[in-house]
C-alpha cells in the first residue's frame, strides 16, 4: 500500500454515547501526544496507552495513525469554519483580513496538535484532499462576498483573489508558528499589512 492509498476512514462510526466518548477520548489524547512530540514520533501504542485502552481496542476504531490524524484534522476544519461563519458576516472586508489572520494565528498557536498536523500537510497525503476542501470552501465564501459587495471586479480576477488570499495567508501563518513568538507575531503583522493592501486595491 502506498502513501497515496492509506485508509483514513474510521473503522467504526460512533453511534452510541459510550462509543462517541471513546472516540473523543482517543482523539483528545492523540492530539496531546502530537502536540508534545510531533506526529512522526507518535505510535498507535502510545495513543492507546494515553487513552487507557488496549491496542486492539484502539484498532477497532481507527485502522492506523493516518486515520487518527485525519479525524483530528477534520475537527480542526469544522471548528475553524464555524468560527469564521460567526465572524465574517459582521465584518467589513478590510477589517475581516486582520481579524481572520489573527484568528487563524491563534488557532495555530493554541489548538492542540493544530501546528503539528497542518505545518506538515504537504508531507501527509491523507490530509491533502482535506486541505484543498478547506481552501475551496473558504474561497467560495470569499468569492460570494466579493461578488455581492464589489460587482465591478471581473469574475476571473475575483476567483483568483479568493484562492490567493487564504492560501498565501495560510502558508505564511504556518511559517510564523515555527518561529520564536516575537518574530512570529512580527511576521503576522507584516502579513496583515500586505493582505490589507491587496484587498484595498482589489475593491477600490
Amino acid at each position: 500500500m502506498t502513501d497515496e492509498t492509506v485508509d483514513v476512514a474510521p473503522r467504526r462510526r460512533p453511534v452510541q454515547a459510550r462509543s462517541r466518548e471513546r472516540v473523543d477520548t482517543i482523539l483528545k489524547n492523540a492530539a496531546g501526544i502530537f502536540d508534545e512530540v510531533g506526529v512522526d514520533a507518535t505510535s498507535m501504542s502510545a495513543i492507546a496507552r494515553r487513552s487507557g485502552m488496549s491496542l486492539a481496542s484502539l484498532y477497532r476504531y481507527f485502522p492506523n495513525k493516518a486515520a487518527v490524524v485525519h479525524a483530528i484534522a477534520e475537527l480542526h476544519v469544522e471548528k475553524m469554519e464555524k468560527a469564521l461563519r460567526q465572524r465574517l458576516p459582521e465584518l467589513a472586508l478590510t477589517d475581516a483580513v486582520d481579524v481572520l489572520i489573527d484568528q487563524f494565528y491563534e488557532f495555530y498557536r493554541t489548538e492542540p496538535a493544530y501546528s503539528a498536523i497542518w505545518s506538515g500537510v504537504e508531507a501527509m497525503p491523507e490530509l491533502r484532499d482535506l486541505d484543498l476542501r478547506e481552501l475551496y470552501s473558504n474561497a467560495e465564501e470569499l468569492d460570494a462576498r466579493l461578488r455581492e459587495e464589489c460587482p465591478g471586479i471581473p469574475p476571473g480576477r475575483r476567483w483568483t483573489a479568493s484562492l490567493l488570499l487564504p492560501r498565501s495567508a495560510g502558508n505564511i501563518l504556518r511559517l510564523a508558528v515555527t518561529l520564536p513568538e516575537e518574530q512570529g507575531r512580527q511576521l503576522v503583522e507584516e502579513l496583515k499589512c500586505m493582505a490589507g493592501a491587496y484587498v484595498r486595491e482589489l475593491i477600490r
